[in-house]
This record gives structure tokens, sequence and C-alpha cells, in this order.
């Protein structure tokens, strides 16, 4: 595991997939503009054993923003379809290497589960090392799993509001400069361009190096540093819509920071709200 319990490399997982207390998910997900098909993909070509897990399927229905978190008894009920128990230590991949897999490892964290990680570099680390891909459905047996949210995990439009109003808890937003300054339009429809008052830019590519996989030690605290980030403060991460979040919580938590939250509804309901229409830089 090199030394990180929120990351494994693909030789890691090669070594220990017949691991019966290894669970691995696909957690694919893109955006419309990507033009790929996360569940088409995973039919046709899946690590060994991997189950799917729906992001916008395993979400709150009862919101109109996309992918909120869903109540704890709903994901219980989405990962116990799974075959998954709380004593089994999860590994996340996406297609892309760092997309939609961090949120859903933030998930998992969020709803009490500790031994979760995410494959360093996703099903691209995992095809340069050779690993085997099955295309058959995995067959799985129901489990009874157990959820309970931890709020800590959580930022809310209401909490951000006082972190804007009196800068207790640093903000940085994942999404790109051009986005962020309010240069870009967003790529959803109702959305004002911009930024929230005081807060401060990484785009999560800037957290991956070289082949694809996360940067370490030096690197990942740099890039943090770079941004306008006292490590020693706390921080709230921020995205379009809660998914590239998770990508800077990871590294955040990779470094040893864990007072940290990750802003749910994000640009998608602070871009679109009538209380926050105000608060926006751009």
């Amino acid at each position: 595991m090199s030394g990180s319990k929120n990351l494994v490399s693909a030789d890691w997982l090669l070594q220990n997939l017949g691991d019966s207390s290894v669970k691995v998910i696909d957690g694919s997900w893109y955006l419309p503009q990507q033009g790929r098909d996360a569940v088409a993909e995973y039919a046709a070509g899946h690590i060994p054993g991997a189950v799917f897990f729906d992001l916008d399927g395993h979400s709150d229905k009862s919101s109109d923003l996309p992918h909120m978190m869903p109540s704890a008894e709903v994901f219980a009920a989405a990962v116990s379809g799974l075959g998954i128990s709380n004593s089994d230590h999860i590994i996340i991949y996406d297609g892309l290497g760092f997309m939609s897999a961090p949120r859903i490892w933030w998930m998992f964290k969020a709803f009490g589960h500790e031994n979760v990680s995410v494959l360093d570099g996703g099903m691209p680390a995992w095809n340069r090392a050779d690993g085997p891909v099955e295309n058959q459905q995995t067959d799985v047996t129901p489990s009874k799993y157990l959820a309970v949210l931890n709020e800590k995990y959580i930022a809310t439009r209401d909490s951000i509001l006082t972190f804007v109003e009196i800068g207790d808890r640093q903000i940085i937003d994942a999404r790109s400069a051009e986005r962020f300054s309010g240069r870009a339009p967003e790529p959803r429809e109702g959305l004002k361009s911009g930024h929230m008052p005081g807060a401060k830019n990484l785009p999560f590519q800037k957290l991956v190096g070289s082949g694809g996989v996360f940067r370490s030690g030096t690197e990942l605290q740099q890039a943090f540093e770079d941004s306008g980030i006292d490590l020693s403060r706390p921080v709230v991460t921020t995205c379009g819509s809660g998914v590239t979040a998770a990508i800077l919580t990871l590294g955040l938590e990779e470094l040893g920071h864990d007072d940290n939250k990750l802003y749910d509804g994000s640009w998608a309901e602070w871009g679109s709200h009538p209380e926050t229409s105000d608060k926006i830089i751009g």
C-alpha cells in the first residue's frame, strides 16, 4: 500500500485480489460532455470481482441537486446489495484514474467505513500493470451493511455562508482556473460563473503526477501551499457538484490533514441559489 491507507497501487491489488476480505468497486462516473457510458464500460470489462456503484443512482432522490449524499438507510441498502460487509477492505477505482472514485471513497468514510482505499491511477494504471479484466457479471451474496453518517465530513450551504462571513475555515475549489475566475461558463445551465468570497483555487488535476498517479509528500504539500492554503487550519473542499472536491479531500487526508469538510452541494447549489446570488466573485 506504499505507506498510505487511502491509496493502493495496481501492483498491490494484483497481489491481494484473491483475498476474500478485499472488495473492489468500479465507481466510474462521467460528465455528459465526456461522452462515456460507465455502465456499458463496466459490462465490457472490469477488474475481476468488481461490482458497480452507481453514483447518481445511490443519491438523495428528494434533492434537485446532482448526486447529493443519500440517507444512511439508502446507502446501507445499496452497499448491502453489492455484497460488501463493514469489515471488508474496499478498493474503489474509476475509468479516468481520478474522477469519481475519491467521491465514493469519501462517502464510505462519511458513513463510518475506515478501511477504504482508492486504486492509485484507476483503470488506466490497472491496464498498464497488465491486470486481468473480465466481462461477466460479478455474483454477489447480499450482506447486512450498517451505515451511520458522521456529519463532520459534510459542509452545507448554511455552514459555508458562516465560513464566508467569519472566515474561520478555508475554502478550496477544485474547478478549473477559468471556471473559478468566471472566464469560462459553467457546464450546467442556470449557474452563474465565479467563486465564493475568500475561496482559493486548486484544480484537481494538479494533484495527479506523471503516469497518472497521485502526488505525494512535498509535491502534494506544495500544491496546496501554492494555492494559498494553510495546512494548519481547517479546510472545506468544493467543486462543481461535489465529485472532484473529494480529490482535494483525498490529498488533504494523505497529508494527515483531517479537519476538513466537503461541500456536498458545491457550485451546483451556490451558483443557483437565491440566498447566495450576491456572494459570487467573478
